[in-house]
């Protein structure tokens, strides 16, 4: 039977790392999966707690660049049965049993209707370290998708969720990484499009810092794998309204897309506000460039938008800070960083 394992050690000494890569509004991690190593990207997403990837067969895929992760090729991959407690562990993410009642299968709905769908297996995950050794992670739960749809870029195989439940990535490091983990996510236009998370002692943030907790009575989820930031609409009323009584310069304009409501038309003259968000314990102070958006070569808008069901700290929101999570103090730390040289 397998068993998540909250308390494994892992097979080198260094504290593991990834690549993160900034693309059309998302963040894309590097890891491997299975025997020998298969390289995997996918989208870094702390509002998701699941890893999984895009397999061969499949039934119904979305397209993507790189080949698809086959698991016939890899010596370690195993699927889990029904009775594990890793199947279990995964109900929230839709768990079930497989018609002839012999492999654990999963499925995910988000919130922009995409889905993943496939078996429940435990595979070698393998990271990168500063050392530059690979750390081994021998049977992590991942899910294999086999039918996958829905508004992934084709840069992408898949999502590695880095949330609180027990099949994350972060949770199945375990007490290997001390449940600290941080990221420094660089803007989307940058020249160097690429930063590193880290996990375990790498991860601690330093200096001049704002911290705040992430336990309790929350009442918004730090999604780096969600673009905007999303509020309440009264609040987003009252938000752009004050955003706007503070710019000066440049030329209000429409969304070309009509999606957004506040956008502009940038100029030399044009200033655009800072704006405070307001945690347990600290204020975060959010530049221009957190609180706009490119959305073509010749308008910028307001990077937030109403949603009444649900309240997302979007990953514009997060770019240029080090972000570091400290889950056994449940505690969250912003530094204002140029991530570009992390």
């Amino acid at each position: 039977m397998l068993h998540l394992n909250s308390s494994r050690s892992i097979s080198n000494p260094s504290d593991p790392d990834a690549q993160l890569t900034a693309n059309n509004g998302e963040y894309l991690v590097n890891i491997s999966l299975g025997t020998p190593p298969f390289p995997i990207v996918a989208i870094a997403d702390t509002g998701s707690d699941i890893i999984w990837t895009q397999c061969k067969p499949c039934t119904d895929c979305y397209k993507q660049d790189a080949p698809l992760f086959d698991p016939k090729s890899s010596s370690s991959y195993r699927t889990v049965s029904c009775s594990s407690n890793a199947c279990n562990s995964l109900q929230s993410e839709g768990s079930s049993c497989s018609s002839d009642g012999s492999v654990c299968e999963y499925q995910v709905s988000y919130g922009d209707q995409s889905h993943t769908q496939g078996d429940v297996a435990a595979e070698t995950l393998t990271l990168e370290s500063k050392t530059g050794n690979p750390v081994a992670l021998p049977k992590t739960v991942i899910g294999c998708g086999h039918d996958n749809a829905g508004t992934f870029s084709p840069k992408g195989s898949g999502i590695v969720g880095l949330g609180g439940g027990p099949a994350s990535l972060v949770s199945q490091l375990g007490s290997s990484i001390g449940g600290k983990f941080s990221y420094c996510m660089v803007p989307y236009a940058a020249a160097k499009p690429t930063s590193t998370m880290n996990f375990g002692t790498n991860a601690v943030v330093s200096g001049n810092v704002q911290g705040s907790s992430i336990g309790g009575s929350g009442n918004i989820i730090i999604d780096s794998g969600t673009t905007l930031t999303l509020v309440p609409t009264d609040f987003f009323s009252q938000l752009s309204d004050a955003v706007e009584t503070q710019v000066t310069g440049g030329t209000k304009t429409s969304d070309p897309e009509g999606f957004f409501s506040l956008c502009y038309v940038p100029d030399s003259s044009l200033k655009l506000p800072p704006v405070t968000a307001h945690f347990k314990g600290a204020d975060v102070v959010l530049t221009s460039d957190n609180i706009f958006i490119q959305v073509n070569d010749k308008v910028v808008c307001l990077a937030f938008y109403a949603n009444d069901q649900l309240s997302i700290y979007g990953n514009v929101a997060q770019q240029n800070f080090l972000i570091g999570y400290d889950l056994p103090k449940q505690t969250l730390s912003f530094k204002p960083t140029d991530c570009t040289n992390t």
